[in-house]
């Protein structure tokens, strides 16, 4: 059997190998992998990874047999067209296909890449400023930090 597993992937995480691992146990895994254009257009920023280097690293784990480039949406069309007989996704799924090629598997609790990227920040913040800072700069270049973490929606 044939399984489609489609993601953007532009923070590689341990929920993404969590969903492949599951994948892996129906059959042959295929990974339709958003191409940087359409993260660009959907979801309004360049991949933090190129399609080439997400591609790489997904190739690298071992639930994975192939990685094709894919719109944001996957439609039945897409599914015939690379031999799909299931799409595996997370409980997030918006893709519309027909219910019995569908399987949800509920998401890794407390990780995302957007939760990825603020733990990068958080990291960012503790490596160039003091916790207890009460310079001016310090506390200018704080409220940067979290006016960045608000506007990209990282809390």
């Amino acid at each position: 059997m044939r399984i489609l597993v489609d993601m953007s992937a532009t923070l590689i995480h341990h929920g993404h190998v969590r969903l492949l691992k599951k994948a892996k146990e129906l059959g042959t895994v295929v990974v339709a992998l958003t191409t940087d254009e359409e993260v660009q257009n959907k979801k309004g920023y360049k991949p933090e990874l190129s399609f080439e280097e997400r591609k790489e690293v997904l190739e690298s784990i071992r639930y994975v047999d192939e990685v094709v480039p894919s719109p944001w949406l996957i439609d039945d069309a897409f599914l015939v067209k690379h031999d799909i007989d299931k799409l595996v996704h997370g409980s997030d799924n918006s893709n519309h296909i027909p219910a019995e090629k569908l399987v949800i598997f509920p998401r890794t609790e407390g990780v995302s890449s957007s939760d990825m990227r603020s733990r990068v920040l958080d990291s960012l913040i503790s490596i160039n400023l003091r916790k207890d800072a009460e310079q001016g700069s310090d506390r200018v270049a704080r409220a940067l930090f979290e006016t960045i973490k608000n506007e990209f929606r990282l809390d």
